[in-house]
């Protein structure tokens, strides 16, 4: 189970991911309780260790932007999120980077992982960051095949459950491993790695 913590703003987060055994470590670079700037990102990037991904999470950014703060930050991966049309990834795409798609899933929801030529597909919750978990009903007859993570309301108590159910490739955990919204909880971290893999 592949397992990404986002949301990091210390350098003794990205340590605690690390040392949890986490694939990927994201870090915020649009308006969110959990954002900082490109120079603090920069600096994260530089304490994550080869085999794991760090990750630059934008909302609502111009690809232009994105593309310029990727290389700034030096980030791993870019993960888009949001209503981003296919011309936004293939402008970041040029940055060389692997790309993550993160949408919530409605009707008109392409799930096909790749689809926008992304490299793996996050599905969240339509108030995403905000710790409201989804009805993964929803993903009868709409289930992604491939690098997909699921997003929305995961913590310790029901990742394995969520996993059983949504049967995603991946895990993406931001507010359910906080003490407070946008303060990571290191022991929350190390619970939640250790129940997505249970």
């Amino acid at each position: 189970m592949y397992v990404k913590l986002c949301g990091l703003r210390t350098a003794s987060d990205v340590a605690t991911a690390v040392e949890a055994g986490a694939d990927a470590v994201g870090f915020v670079l649009t308006t969110s309780p959990r954002q900082i700037d490109a120079e603090t990102a920069a600096a994260l990037v530089r304490e994550v260790p080869p085999g794991v991904l760090s990750v630059g999470v934008f909302r609502g950014v111009e690809a232009a932007e994105v593309a310029r703060l990727a290389t700034l930050t030096g980030v791993g991966a870019v993960q888009l999120h949001g209503a981003y049309p296919r011309s936004a990834f293939d402008e970041v795409a040029a940055v060389g980077v692997p790309l993550i798609r993160a949408v919530s899933l409605h009707a008109e929801t392409d799930v096909r992982v790749g689809a926008f030529g992304e490299d793996m597909l996050l599905l969240d919750s339509p108030d995403a960051g905000s710790g409201h978990r989804w009805d993964l009903a929803a993903l009868e007859g709409a289930r992604p095949d491939g690098r997909w993570l699921l997003a929305g309301g995961l913590d310790a108590r029901n990742v394995s459950e969520a996993v059983a159910q949504a049967k995603p490739w991946g895990v993406d955990v931001s507010s359910g491993v906080e003490s407070s919204r946008g303060v990571k909880d290191h022991g929350l971290m190390r619970d939640f790695v250790a129940a997505a893999r249970s």
